[in-house]
């Protein structure tokens, strides 16, 4: 069930959302990085952040026992300091975190009991959680790369999604 599960979540975080935010990231310009439509909306750098502060508490200390030292308030603070390479070096230190903490998993830890950010879970719900919290704000951070640069992101360039399930 082990591999089963840190399959998916390398294809769905690594696969899918990484990619998606990498390719974001290289069609907007740095002055875009901290722009938003309106206040309540946050920014791509923001929402990076607020990824990486996530699969930190709940993956890197809620399974693999880390130091839980989140000051979630923190990312969403535009930090117009911090550039595109910063944050691609995040990302890819939080994968390297990710890939290890996963892979140091035992079975059992799937099923034991936590308590996250106030919720009670299982190690299973944790890595499902972490890869719903990827899609839904790569989803964002897709929306605002289109609304910054009026271009479409073509994910499934070349790929025809109006193809019907052959059940047989």
């Amino acid at each position: 069930m082990k591999q089963l599960v840190v399959k998916e979540f390398d294809f769905r975080v690594f696969g899918e959302s990484y990619e998606r935010i990498y390719k974001c990231l290289t069609m907007i310009d740095e002055k875009d990085l901290w722009r938003t439509p309106g206040e309540n909306i946050p920014t791509i750098g923001n929402m990076i952040l607020h990824l990486c502060g996530n699969a930190r508490q709940w993956i890197l200390s809620g399974i693999g026992g880390r130091p839980d030292n989140r000051d979630r308030d923190q990312e969403f603070v535009i930090q117009t300091n911090i550039k595109k390479a910063e944050l691609v070096f995040l990302l890819e230190n939080m994968r390297v975190n990710l890939r290890q903490t996963l892979d140091d998993m035992d079975e059992d830890q799937l099923r034991t009991a936590y308590k996250i950010q106030g919720f009670d879970v299982t190690g299973f719900s944790v890595i499902i959680h972490v890869i719903e919290h990827f899609s839904y704000h790569t989803g964002q951070i897709t929306t605002l790369t289109k609304w910054l640069t009026s271009k479409d992101t073509s994910y499934y360039g070349g790929i025809d999604l109006n193809r019907q399930n052959n059940l047989n």
